[in-house]
């Protein structure tokens, strides 16, 4: 009998990668859904990359609630604890965030620990590392930084994602089953759409290719492919030297306009929609006034973070795919589900 993994928000678009890497691996998944409903959906997108039949059951959770988890946990030898919200806005109230990533996290750890689960994978982000620091140039981020979560600059993304990976290491620091923690740390996830359920990250891509931004303020990112992410959490839940670690996943840093670039010189057909060309940051300052999807990115305008991947590479022996080839493959499933046209396409 193959081992079992339980994995958070099994629904989400890394989560169903993460199953896919799982199962490729022979491993049994479980995976975790807010309504279960979705549970065809999901079969349905894993089966387009691997075969799930007799190795992929369900329970319904909430990150918010205490039922049902420690059923859910029960015969799991591993946790990957991948559900967090991702908004594309800035909440009025940081707790709408910070709540379900933070009570999530105990309530997904506490019940696999008790089940005596060997190892748990979290997914936290880069935004647990880079965020809410002064400018500081020439600085390169790694996995020793943590983001000042009582820094006014902070988003709400960035703290829930912060307060949520500081609480899973106090977690482990009281626990006293014997499970161990690694931590997977991705940047802008990009790469392949299973399903129409795309996300927060895929929808920048989404946003490119239907024309939605005139142009583009400054803001870089770190980039990184969702098939990439989910293999790290793979080996991060087996490789001994991993437990007690956590690991930056993300690959080349690219300001918005570099991905336009690649967008225009793959997908020429959406030439007329694509903007290349950046804001100055007052005008973005005066626009995020009305818009809150601007206003989320303010904290990061014109900032250059990079961070370092070294830790990856060297401890895990990881090769992360080129961010193009990431945007590349974002871009041809959005299109291939049917979720944007190309101009002139006739679909």
């Amino acid at each position: 009998m193959a081992d079992r993994v339980l994995v958070t928000g099994a629904s989400g678009f890394l989560a169903k990668h993460c199953i896919a890497a799982l199962l490729a691996r022979g491993f049994d998944v479980r995976g975790t859904l807010r309504r279960p409903t979705t549970a065809a959906e999901v079969v349905a997108a894993v089966a387009k990359l691997v075969d799930p039949s007799g190795r992929l059951d369900f329970a319904t959770l909430d990150l918010t609630k205490d039922q049902g988890w420690n059923e859910a946990a029960a015969g799991c030898r591993y946790l990957m604890h991948v559900a967090s919200p991702f908004p594309l806005q800035v909440p009025k109230d940081p707790n709408e965030l910070v709540t379900p990533a933070v009570g999530g996290t105990r309530r997904a750890l506490a019940a696999a620990a008790r089940a005596g689960v060997e190892r748990a994978v979290l997914t936290s982000s880069v935004a647990a590392i880079t965020s809410g620091h002064p400018d500081s140039p020439g600085r390169i981020y790694t996995e020793a930084d943590w983001s000042d979560a009582a820094s006014p600059t902070i988003s709400p993304y960035s703290l829930s994602k912060t307060l949520a990976e500081r609480a899973a290491w106090d977690f482990i620091a009281e626990d006293k089953s014997g499970m161990r923690l690694a931590v997977i740390n991705p940047g802008l996830i990009l790469g392949p759409a299973l399903d129409r359920d795309i996300g927060g990250s895929a929808d920048v891509i989404r946003m490119f290719l239907l024309g939605k931004y005139p142009a583009l303020p400054r803001l870089q990112f770190s980039i990184v492919d969702a098939r990439d992410v989910a293999a790290m959490h793979v080996d991060a839940m087996l490789a001994p030297k991993a437990a007690g670690e956590r690991f930056v996943c993300a690959g080349e840093t690219l300001w918005l306009k570099d991905i336009g670039h690649i967008l225009l010189e793959r997908f020429p057909a959406f030439r007329r929609k694509l903007p290349t060309r950046e804001l100055p940051d007052f005008v973005v300052r005066l626009a995020a006034i009305f818009d809150a999807t601007l206003r989320a990115a303010l904290p990061d305008l014109g900032k250059a973070r990079p961070i370092s991947n070294r830790k990856a590479r060297e401890q895990l022996g990881f090769a992360f795919r080129p961010a193009e080839d990431a945007i590349v493959a974002t871009a041809q499933s959005l299109i291939d589900l049917g979720l944007v046209t190309a101009p002139g396409s006739g679909r």
